[in-house]
């Protein structure tokens, strides 16, 4: 059977989301694969085209979370939860969130794709966005402490890590070692 016709079977043919009955389609709850349908909402045009920033996220329409976000399915609850917490703003969301429950692992996945506005970010000399695994290159020489080298200028630092607490280190291997390096010292 393919995740399509699980989907559907699942669903009872409608909208996971709002209980729409027309237009329906399988959407994928990042970061997941898509290995299994579990990982997928069986969703409206009308939903996916504001989840997916096609059109302007409607709050009324997502009133219908508060029956979605007791859905048996993971991704399901991932979404609602995700559409709470940014639909906060309104007042209405908050009771919501506060009724909703989620184990660990979904609630990990659920906050893996809200993006916090307000966070620091992590920009390198010029002022240009770093983020996860991106490749950078050193604009100076720098002793590296603990070590008996001096990492070169021009010297490049693949599949960077950010420091989470800090916007302005990040983690990364020269010479096989990893070290933490000061973004003003890095571009993109």
């Amino acid at each position: 059977m393919s995740f399509d016709n699980q989907l559907k079977e699942r669903s009872n043919n409608t909208c996971e989301l709002c209980g729409a009955t027309a237009d329906l389609s399988p959407f994928l709850v990042a970061p997941r694969q898509g290995t299994n349908s579990g990982e997928y909402a069986y969703t409206c045009s009308v939903c996916k085209e504001q989840l997916e920033g096609k059109q302007e996220t409607d709050a009324n329409h997502w009133r219908c979370l508060n029956d979605a976000m007791w859905s048996e399915t993971d991704a399901v609850k991932v979404i609602a939860y995700r559409m709470l917490h940014q639909l906060k703003a309104e007042g209405w969301p908050n009771d919501l969130l506060e009724m909703m429950y989620l184990d660990d692992e979904t609630l990990e996945w659920a906050k893996a794709g809200i993006v916090d506005e307000n966070a620091p970010k992590h920009k390198d000399s010029n002022g240009v966005e770093l983020q996860h695994g991106d490749s950078v290159v050193l604009i100076k020489d720098l002793n590296v402490k603990g070590a008996t080298f001096t990492a070169k200028r021009g010297t490049a630092v693949r599949n960077i890590r950010l420091v989470h607490d800090n916007p302005e280190q990040i983690e990364g291997k020269i010479n096989g070692q990893s070290i933490i390096i000061l973004t003003q010292y890095v571009k993109k």
